[in-house]
């Protein structure tokens, strides 16, 4: 399912942006703090902070979102659309056991589904279902967040800095994790300011500065052959000439 994006606009601070993401795409958008990425996502989400409004077009398949009801929303998400947030602990109750947190989507959307176990299994964390989310590592719960997001094998995923937090070697579990179990079929988001894991994950690049995409391309051109000053600014920060190539 295609999530088109037209003239999207969130007050000052996301600007007429606009761009898709075919099923089975991985796209990354990048940008540094501040630049309007999470913004973007959460209006995607219809998850923007009190006070904030989105206008322009959000289409995901033949469903306009921004005009959606909450109601309707709510069925959507976790559902054809899920979300991996940076921090895991904002997604999880803390006070739930995780295998009865990884399949709540279910029980909310009326389907039946697979066992807790299996789901946690697949994200390498078998005999974790009755833990508590403060008796897991960071890596842990990401993977906890992981497994609840693709449960329901979602259209789109977006996932918003879900490695940052993590050391080098939890973050490339992590990626390999989301590459295998994410469906063939779905569509990919993926935000991020690493432009190694864009490297890694993703097909195609969206370059956000100030609100505003300022660039975009296949990951390698963009990568291999900036066009624009701030992305050429982002590849010199990043240490990264031999990944993208």
């Amino acid at each position: 399912m295609t999530l088109t994006v037209k003239g999207l606009r969130v007050g000052d601070l996301v600007r007429d942006v606009s761009f898709e993401v075919g099923a089975s795409e991985r796209v990354g958008l990048i940008g540094e703090s501040g630049s309007g990425k999470s913004l973007t996502a959460l209006s995607i989400m219809g998850l923007l902070p009190e006070g904030l409004h989105a206008t322009g077009s959000v289409r995901l398949g033949d469903r306009e979102l921004l005009s959606a009801s909450e109601k309707d929303l709510s069925r959507l998400r976790g559902n054809g659309l899920s979300m991996v947030f940076q921090e895991p602990m904002t997604a999880l109750n803390p006070v739930m056991r995780v295998g009865r947190q990884v399949t709540e989507p279910f029980r909310v959307h009326g389907r039946r589904g697979r066992p807790a176990e299996e789901l946690l299994a697949a994200v390498g964390l078998p005999g974790t279902a009755r833990a508590y989310p403060h008796q897991l590592s960071g890596g842990q719960r990401q993977r906890v967040v992981l497994a609840m997001a693709l449960a329901t094998e979602p259209s789109l995923l977006i996932c918003d800095e879900p490695t940052t937090a993590l050391d080098v070697t939890v973050q490339a579990q992590i990626l390999a994790l989301l590459k295998d179990s994410l469906s063939a079929e779905a569509a990919l988001l993926f935000i991020t300011h690493d432009l190694a894991v864009v490297a890694t994950v993703c097909e195609r690049v969206l370059v956000m500065l100030d609100g505003e995409i300022v660039e975009r391309g296949s990951t390698r051109d963009v990568l291999t052959n900036p066009q624009h000053g701030y992305t050429k600014s982002l590849l010199a920060a990043s240490d990264l000439d031999g990944a993208a190539r």
